[in-house]
């Protein structure tokens, strides 16, 4: 993957070779640091839209009619009641997949994300063709884990973005249930 220079930044959107052949515009200040931090949950309260590939992924792992729901033509992991007071939605809900301990039964138990958890908190969109990426607007706001470590997310982008991604026909991750 290509990075930007010292020299670079500041510069506005820059183009990011994250696999060969698939770049990126990032918009982002290069500067941005993440790392998921303990007992931050946030990025779990809203609704977990599932790709096509996701789909695939999660019936190996789970019961599709028991984990997901239609919302808008599109298929979204289930959220749920949870007893935890910090980082569910204002209906105490949350994704199906969180704990009770905080979290993830598919990342830590199958050793696997849904595309749209690998992605937060970066917002990803089409725009002229072009796969464009952003922190979250909503991030800013709630999510902990930002600037608070050494890991850049643009010398990371990998981590944070799938490769299907750029064959998807609507990447749009601000879509919510």
């Amino acid at each position: 993957m290509s990075t930007d220079t010292p020299s670079d930044r500041g510069a506005g959107p820059r183009r990011i070779e994250v696999y060969e052949g698939r770049e990126a515009v990032v918009e982002f200040d290069p500067d941005l640091t993440f790392e998921c931090v303990d007992d931050c949950t946030w990025c779990c309260h809203h609704g977990v839209l599932l790709y096509d590939r996701d789909l695939i992924e999660l019936a190996a792992r789970a019961n599709l009619a028991e984990t997901t729901t239609d919302f808008r033509g599109e298929k979204f992991v289930t959220r749920e009641p949870k007893d935890r007071e910090a980082h569910v939605d204002e209906d105490g809900n949350a994704c199906a997949f969180l704990r009770e301990d905080g979290l993830c039964s598919l990342h830590l138990e199958e050793d696997w994300k849904p595309t749209r958890c690998s992605v937060f908190p970066l917002g990803v969109w089409l725009e002229e063709g072009d796969l464009h990426v952003d922190i979250r607007d909503s991030a800013h706001d709630h999510c902990d884990g930002l600037n608070v470590s050494d890991r850049r997310v643009i010398e990371n982008l990998e981590a944070f973005l799938p490769e299907v991604l750029w064959d998807l026909e609507n990447p749009d991750s601000e879509r919510v249930l």
